[in-house]
């Protein structure tokens, strides 16, 4: 079974969200980078199924949503930040915004399945 590709643009006080669904549309949502947000984000992302969440190994700023999802049985790749970009500059896209990221990064999810 095929797990729904999840990308995570992740900062010091929030995050953006992109689930790319099987229409090769995105469904986007930001939340707070606290430990509610990481809750709410597990509530929203549910109604997708499985799900394969990808983030940049961000340090602190990842740790704590990745080891929530993890824990709470979620499949979660932490991606070296120079693989996103080398994947980013293969696309030429010129519209650079949080929620385009996260979209990105879930193509990258799609694609190679870390």
């Amino acid at each position: 079974m095929r797990r729904t590709p999840v990308g995570v643009d992740i900062a010091k006080l929030k995050f953006d969200v992109a689930v790319l669904l099987d229409n090769q549309k995105y469904k986007t949502k930001k939340f707070a980078n606290t430990p509610s947000g990481c809750r709410e984000f597990a509530a929203w992302l549910s109604r997708f199924g499985d799900c394969h969440v990808c983030m940049e190994a961000t340090g602190s700023y990842s740790t704590e949503l990745a080891t929530y999802l993890a824990d709470n049985n979620y499949h979660v790749s932490l991606m070296n930040p120079a693989c996103i970009h080398s994947f980013s500059n293969t696309e030429l896209t010129r519209n650079k915004t949080d929620k385009s990221d996260a979209a990105m990064i879930a193509r990258y999810c799609a694609l190679h399945q870390p």
